[in-house]
């Protein structure tokens, strides 16, 4: 059988670290789920149509976001398991 993730007293599953980064994994589905937003020629940028360049603005984004997400949780995480040493001890 398997254990649960977090033991009663333990803290919270849910935190604002948390909820911030999956905020920042979300913002790229929404953006890109709301097509009406971007699909349009105009503007172009060096002549690639906004249609394209959006699209492919939103690739860097979304690897900034994600690797935001991904610090705030390895930061949370390490903080948690620094502060159950500390009371083990």
């Amino acid at each position: 059988m398997t254990e649960p993730a977090e033991t009663p007293g333990s803290g919270p599953i849910v935190t604002p670290t948390r909820v911030v980064a999956g905020l920042c994994l979300l913002a790229p589905f929404v953006a890109m789920l709301w097509v009406s937003s971007y699909a349009k020629v105009e503007p172009t940028l060096i002549g690639i149509p906004f249609f394209y360049w959006y699209q492919m603005l939103w690739v860097l984004i979304s690897t900034a976001l994600t690797m935001v997400a991904y610090k705030l949780v390895q930061r949370e995480q390490r903080a948690l398991r620094a502060r159950k040493d500390g009371v083990s001890e």
